[in-house]
């Protein structure tokens, strides 16, 4: 390990940047405008205190936390890299809930998320996330889905004033001053019944309808 990444891993300098990033993402909520398109979609499952899983594009985790209109909070899965572990200290800050699935060592529990749902808990995962392939979404979303038997709805999000990182996602970063859009889908239903063969099928619609909300969150910075 180089003497960066000795650095970026300590506990008290990912803090520090944590806070950073905290501040700035609440200078760009406190100037920017924010809209929110078919909002009537998760509104309902809300007022009606029915589950669903959240998705959207790990480049887009930056301002995600404000497509959220609920009292009660959102759970993000966070993997326990260090690069989720980061996001995760932000997203505390930000008052959503990360629920970190696996370790250092890579190994996976999701029962926690489960739990989570089947107390009507609402759960946001990034499908093509921790580390990609960037857009693709990841057979386990559809597992999870399919077993915990709620509907998954995706979002999508777009800014008038942004740059992209040079990182494995061209994670998006919102400037300041900027017109923001979030652009909900209608849900979709995972099939009891859908066979390992069959999946995906769920997942080439699920990136499909992702895109759609992303292109249509851009057009609508115009409307």
């Amino acid at each position: 390990m180089n003497f960066k990444k000795k650095i970026v891993k300590n506990i008290l300098i990912q803090t520090i940047l944590a806070f950073i990033a905290f501040l700035y993402i609440c200078f760009v909520r406190l100037t920017s405008k924010i809209y929110h398109k078919n909002i009537s979609i998760p509104s309902k499952y809300w007022q009606n205190k029915r589950p669903f899983i959240l998705l959207f594009w790990h480049s887009q985790l930056l301002l995600i936390n404000y497509c959220w209109k609920n009292n009660q909070k959102l759970n993000i899965l966070a993997s326990g890299h260090s690069d989720g572990q980061f996001g995760a200290t932000v997203g505390k800050l930000l008052g959503v809930n990360n629920v970190t699935i696996s370790d250092k060592k890579k190994k996976i529990n999701i029962r926690t998320v489960f739990d989570l749902i089947k107390n009507d808990k609402f759960v946001g995962i990034s499908p093509d996330g921790p580390r990609g392939p960037r857009e693709k979404v990841s057979a386990g979303v559809i597992k999870i889905a399919k077993q915990a038997k709620v509907p998954v709805i995706p979002v999508g999000f777009w800014s008038t004033n942004n740059f992209t990182l040079n990182s494995w996602d061209s994670f998006l970063v919102t400037k300041p001053f900027s017109k923001c859009v979030f652009y909900w889908s209608e849900p979709i239903e995972i099939p009891e019944n859908l066979e390992d063969k069959d999946i995906i099928k769920f997942q080439k619609i699920i990136e499909t309808k992702i895109n759609n909300c992303v292109d249509l969150a851009k057009k609508n910075l115009s409307a």
